[in-house]
């Protein structure tokens, strides 16, 4: 059961939290651990409520000394009768570990056999560590207190201490902390590698898994440098020195998110530290995660959202702040284009679909319902109007209001109201209803459309959602001097814009937040100019363009096969393999007219052959021409390191591309692949590996994949995801269509095979998207008239919202 809004708010009114004592175990079996807690809080009158507590078995509850039943646990709730005045609460549990990248997430390294653990709380997840009062504004200081194998490294929101221990095993002490909410509560613990560090009397400290250590070492002295650079921004822009002692970046296997903003110990996805070739926007992507961790020390840990609906202030203001401080304080000053083709797509896409909400305000009844909106629209959408706030305001009152906001609440909680209010009043009393109502209460992207016969440019917004909202833009005209770029307010429903039969790129420089798709005369030039557009900026205004341009149905899968194969989307690895290179492979080939994959293959081979020996853009169109090739031979040369092209090296992620692209045009088989993981047994193989497997146009294949999804082979969280990923192909419909039937048919089992974060992953992942028929929308149509939680009837709408779109643009 998910903690209600109102639940919350009637127990943050009467109960005030003094402090937790929590102790674990984790020297036991390798499926769970021991858990006491102690919780001393003081009730302000006679009162019914629970404490939060999800065991495998719980074993004694006492309230002041007395036990309670520990059969009246139901739901992950144990009811309390409380009288006024202060109260000890003791929990003692045996808890599961989890697989799914929540809770106490347990992994086993394939690599060297070696067990890692640490803490995910976030949402719902805090209660199967520890026994809590699990919602964000009954905050308060936590000592943790760790038994742990004596080999083992502990870190968490305070700096561990030894604290006694005999022969196999250590005890560890952490905190008191600074107040916290539940979901910032974690411990990180194995025999991970740690390097130490320290700036302007901050204690620094990265960690990673042994099998990663050397990959550790070589990645330090930049993300070192980046902490340094990024704290020095952070404090000059606030003025309130970070507040929480050390600051360690553990990064850990099989983390969902891209990382974690736990005060003091951030977890970040290891994948990021990069064991293959990294481009610089792959680089770009990390010091933006790093930074947006930061700012989250003030933004969400200092001053924390009363309840799950200013989640946007969190994510918006972490997002908006990391984004400025890698562009203006380290080297990544060119961060905003890799950012445009990273998040742009995905918040608007969010925003279009049946299942859009208000950035703020999206009265999130209960704790899951707001984990379903933790989207591109409280991210992308989000930062996009604090940027558009800032340049309003001016940085003084922008920043002015930020920094009372953070001395009123300090360690507390607030909501967008108080933050508001202290804009307002650094403003010199401005009133921001107007813009709050237009770009934070008012849900859907306005299109903007230029019309050349009418000479205008016609603003539509949505019409479940109308707004009137004023944007600000640059627009880009093509004439004979190149590209030049000229301001446009459009404030009502049309506005002159005289372009003549010039190419148009409307919002150069992405500063507002609408759909602006390339007109027919525009999307005709296009493969023609976009072979000499060098501006970085431009160019990812264009792909933008053009993405949201299908996705609205507003350009035609034969326009952009056209330009696809007149100048491919090989920007960089990051840019392209990360962003453009699964929509064109996943979204458009599946869908263009016949020939259109080889055309495109030709086109990313030529750019990889004229591309500068060793240059990105050489890997980025390599790695375009393996996961586009249709020749076995080439494949398996390439799979083995050899016969690639002067200045490409091999390595895992090249030869996993070329496996990949071998099962998926069954020029391999499962003992192959099964042979290359043997080889190669590392965490990213594995994942690798599944999704190669699944691909395989084979029975057997499928099934394995499907057993994945239903859980009947239970894996980490990535290795599901990855076997989801490659089960449909649109070339293999007819093997797929009994798991398209099945998807529905057994979406119970897909339900209760999984929760949180990594349920909903399975019920996007596993959708039949290759199925764009009749039989398949009314099989979801009828699934969604069912009794769905909150994640799978998100994930479900926007699944099924897709593939209306995908069967529009090929009607």
């Amino acid at each position: 059961m998910s903690l209600t809004r109102a639940e919350a708010e009637h127990r943050a009114s009467v109960l005030a939290v003094s402090s937790y004592d929590v102790d674990l175990d984790l020297t036991g079996a390798d499926d769970v651990f021991t858990s006491l807690t102690t919780i001393r809080f003081r009730c302000e009158t006679s009162t019914t409520t629970f404490v939060d507590v999800k065991p495998t078995a719980l074993h004694a509850v006492r309230l002041d000394g007395a036990p309670l039943d520990t059969g009246l646990l139901a739901d992950g709730r144990v009811p309390l009768d409380l009288s006024a005045g202060d109260h000890e609460l003791v929990v003692e549990a045996t808890m599961a570990y989890r697989h799914d990248g929540e809770g106490l997430h347990r992994s086993v390294d394939p690599a060297d056999g070696r067990a890692y653990v640490y803490g995910m709380s976030f949402m719902d997840a805090a209660p199967s560590v520890f026994a809590c009062f699990d919602q964000p504004d009954l905050k308060a200081p936590y000592t943790m207190r760790i038994t742990a194998p004596a080999d083992w490294l502990v870190v968490g929101n305070a700096p561990a201490r030894e604290v006694g221990g005999e022969g196999a095993s250590k005890r560890w002490e952490l905190g008191p902390t600074q107040p916290l909410a539940t979901y910032f509560v974690t411990v990180v613990a194995g025999p991970y590698h740690l390097i130490r560090d320290e700036h302007d009397g901050i204690p620094l400290g990265l960690s990673s898994r042994q099998s990663l250590a050397a990959t550790l070492d070589r990645e330090a002295d930049e993300l070192l440098t980046l902490t340094r650079q990024s704290f020095d921004e952070l404090h000059r822009l606030f003025g309130i020195r970070y507040p929480f002692g050390d600051y360690h970046q553990a990064f850990v296997p099989e983390f969902n998110a891209g990382a974690m903003e736990n005060p003091g110990c951030i977890t970040i996805r290891d994948p990021l530290l990069f064991e293959t070739s990294a481009t610089r926007a792959d680089r770009s992507f990390r010091a933006n995660l790093i930074a947006h961790e930061m700012a989250h020390q003030w933004f969400g840990n200092i001053v924390t959202p009363a309840w799950w609906d200013d989640l946007w202030l969190n994510e918006s203001f972490a997002e908006y702040m990391g984004l400025r401080v890698i562009t203006d304080a380290t080297e990544y000053a060119d961060a905003p284009v890799h950012d445009s083709y990273a998040r742009r797509t995905w918040g608007i896409t969010a925003d279009q679909r049946p299942t859009t909400h208000p950035v703020a305000g999206n009265a999130a009844p209960d704790a899951l319902s707001a984990l379903q909106n933790f989207d591109g629209i409280s991210y992308a959408r989000g930062a996009n109007v604090l940027r558009q706030l800032a340049i309003r305001l001016g940085d003084d009152a922008f920043l002015g209001g930020v920094r009372e906001h953070f001395e009123l609440h300090r360690f507390g909680n607030a909501t967008m109201h108080d933050l508001f209010a202290s804009w307002e009043r650094a403003a010199g009393g401005a009133t921001l209803d107007g813009f709050v109502k237009d770009w934070l209460l008012t849900p859907g992207a306005d299109r903007l459309d230029l019309d050349r016969g009418a000479g205008v440019v016609r603003r539509t917004s949505p019409p479940a959602h109308p707004a009137d909202r004023t944007h600000q833009l640059q627009v880009a005209v093509h004439g004979p001097e190149g590209w030049t770029q000229q301001p446009l307010v459009v404030d009502a429903p049309t506005t002159p814009l005289a372009v003549g039969d010039a190419a148009v790129l409307l919002d150069a420089t992405e500063t507002t937040w609408a759909v602006c798709p390339p007109d027919a005369v525009t999307m005709a030039a296009l493969p023609t100019l976009a072979r000499e557009l060098t501006d970085p900026r431009l160019r990812a205004t264009m792909w933008n363009s053009v993405r949201l341009g299908l996705f609205e149905g507003a350009v035609t899968l034969p326009q952009v096969a056209d330009l696809l194969a007149a100048a491919p989307p090989v920007e960089d690895t990051s840019d392209g393999a990360r962003n453009l290179l699964p929509w064109v492979l996943e979204t458009v080939l599946p869908l263009a007219p016949d020939g259109t994959t080889g055309r495109f293959h030709a086109a990313v081979r030529s750019a990889a052959e004229a591309a500068p020996e060793g240059s990105e853009l050489q890997l980025s169109a390599f790695r375009a021409t393996v996961l586009s090739a249709g020749d076995a031979a080439d494949l398996e040369r390439w799979a083995a390191g050899e016969a690639l092209p002067p200045g490409i090296a091999a390595d895992s992620d090249l030869r996993w591309k070329a496996l990949r692209r071998l099962a998926e045009i069954g020029a391999t088989d499962q003992g192959a692949l099964d042979e290359a993981l043997a080889a190669e047994p590392t965490g990213a193989a594995k994942v690798h590996h599944a999704r190669a497997v699944a691909s395989l146009p084979a029975t057997e294949a499928k099934e394995f994949a499907w057993a994945r999804a239903t859980g009947e082979i239970p894996v980490p969280n990535y290795e599901v995801k990855a076997a989801g990923a490659g089960l449909w192909r649109a070339d293999q419909r007819a093997l797929t269509e009994h798991y398209a039937r099945a998807y529905f048919d057994q979406l119970d089992t897909l339900v209760a095979a999984h929760q949180g974060w990594v349920q909903g992953d399975v019920i996007e992942a596993f959708f039949p998207i290759t199925h764009l028929d009749d039989a398949t929308e009314a099989a979801a149509l009828a699934a969604l008239d069912g009794d769905l939680p909150g994640a799978v009837r998100r994930r479900l709408t926007d699944r099924l919202d897709e593939l209306r779109r995908r069967r529009a643009v090929l009607a």
